[in-house]
């Protein structure tokens, strides 16, 4: 099996080096501002981490837009620390980090997401602003960065993203059918060339890291996970993970048309505990809204706070219906242990338990991305790189802070063999 990973390894590079250009390296330069002190290794986790022989590690990126850059500080510390998930799971924006990372050679994943990020949060058409006058208007009074912000929110619905992104143009009409493809006010072509750019798809598909990601089927509703494990990945698949309508149109594949995971579940989690066989994991599941929050005191804050409470409250239910489930489990394989061998192999009913049965541990880490005062509504479409940047560094520093905890890494030994840890519950 080896020797098999190797020779399709072997092939992979081969035309990795003829259609990929070399990342450039990540210097402190490239985390300017917000994030400068962030570009060097914490001395908590500047060595290789030995973890628990767990069978399967996982990373698990949710949706959220614009907020989707604080997943590449959290995978920059997992980097940094030796720790490199053999399966990758995204739906939405987590898609697309998804494909960034399982698309490249593992010394190369950090600098291609940051160079992702630093492509997107740029306007479309216009030159971005000199950095040195964002910074200052990013790192103004709260007053000025709000209007700041406000400003590059309403320039991305104005004109869209850099290499993500453009409006239609003419607008496509509310009442004319058409193609379902062009249903939609964004043409997101521009994503499809980033992509393919940036990801060897020859890598994914090798299967080196196993990687899912979901999407919505238009015309059933159901929800569907594409893996590579069961197809070939292309970049529609990523693209149609994060095909949130009415902005972007249903993505084609196969003759069915697919929207945004996050419509119906914003985390992969159930994806990756209900895999059979059945294995002991460690997930670490980064989440871009919080279900805690500030009582909203005016129309704008309530738009923003709908949002947190609408995709993180699934988060929530199925990390919570995992937990019971996997407790169930835990304890119908301890009472089975009772039981008689010549009865567990001769009654109907214990044959059936032992197929519920199941002894294996999960340890779930949040990463959870905290709002911030000056925020507001729009921080899902606000692609400013200030912000992009402050948002990359929290996820390195709660990622930093989490591995600082070397205990909340161990396996299980509850009776449910599931636990759960926050930095920002458990660490205060």
């Amino acid at each position: 099996m080896a020797e098999r990973t190797n020779s399709v390894n072997a092939r992979a590079g081969s035309k990795r080096s003829k259609v990929m250009k070399e990342p450039r390296e990540v210097t402190s330069l490239d985390l300017a501002g917000p994030t400068e002190a962030a570009a060097s290794p914490s001395p908590d986790t500047a060595r290789a981490i030995k973890l628990p022989p767990y069978e399967t590690i996982a990373l698990m990126l949710q949706g959220g837009g614009a907020l989707g850059a604080y997943q590449g500080g959290v995978y920059q510390g997992l980097n940094e620390a030796g720790i490199h998930p053999n399966w990758i799971a995204g739906i939405s924006i987590g898609a697309l980090n998804t494909a960034i990372i399982a698309g490249n050679a593992p010394e190369n994943r950090v600098p291609r997401l940051l160079e992702f990020w630093e492509t997107i949060c740029q306007p479309a058409f216009m030159p971005p602003l000199p950095a040195f006058v964002e910074h200052a208007f990013f790192n103004s009074t709260d007053e000025i960065r709000k209007a700041f912000t406000a400003m590059q929110a309403a320039s991305a619905l104005v004109e869209g993203q850099k290499g993500f992104f453009v409006p239609r143009f003419p607008p496509p009409s509310p009442l004319a059918a058409g193609d379902p493809a062009t249903a939609s006010s964004y043409d997101t072509r521009p994503l499809k060339a980033t992509l393919e750019q940036l990801c060897d798809f020859d890598r994914i598909n090798s299967r080196e890291t196993r990687v899912s990601v979901g999407a919505v089927n238009v015309a059933t509703g159901n929800f569907a996970y594409f893996d590579n494990t069961r197809m070939k990945l292309r970049a529609e698949h990523f693209m149609a993970s994060g095909a949130l309508p009415p902005g972007f149109a249903a993505v084609e594949i196969d003759g069915e048309y697919f929207w945004d995971g996050g419509l119906m579940s914003n985390t992969p989690l159930y994806e990756i505990a209900q895999a059979t066989p059945r294995r002991d994991t460690l997930a670490f599941q980064v989440d871009l809204w919080s279900a805690k929050g500030p009582v909203p005191d005016s129309i704008v804050d309530v738009m923003g706070r709908v949002k947190d409470v609408q995709y993180s409250s699934r988060t929530r239910l199925v990390t919570d219906t995992m937990q019971r489930s996997q407790r169930f489990r835990n304890v119908l394989r301890e009472v089975l242990e009772k039981v008689p061998v010549d009865v567990r192999n001769s009654d109907p009913w214990c044959k059936a338990a032992e197929e519920l049965a199941c002894s294996k541990r999960y340890n779930v880490i949040h990463l959870i991305y905290r709002h911030k005062e000056f925020e507001g509504h729009y921080k899902d479409y606000q692609f400013g790189l200030s912000t992009m940047q402050e948002h990359w560094a929290s996820g390195l520093t709660d990622i930093r802070g989490t591995l600082g905890h070397r205990d909340w890494l161990d396996m299980p030994q509850n009776d449910s063999g599931f636990i759960t840890h926050d930095i920002h519950r458990d660490g205060r």
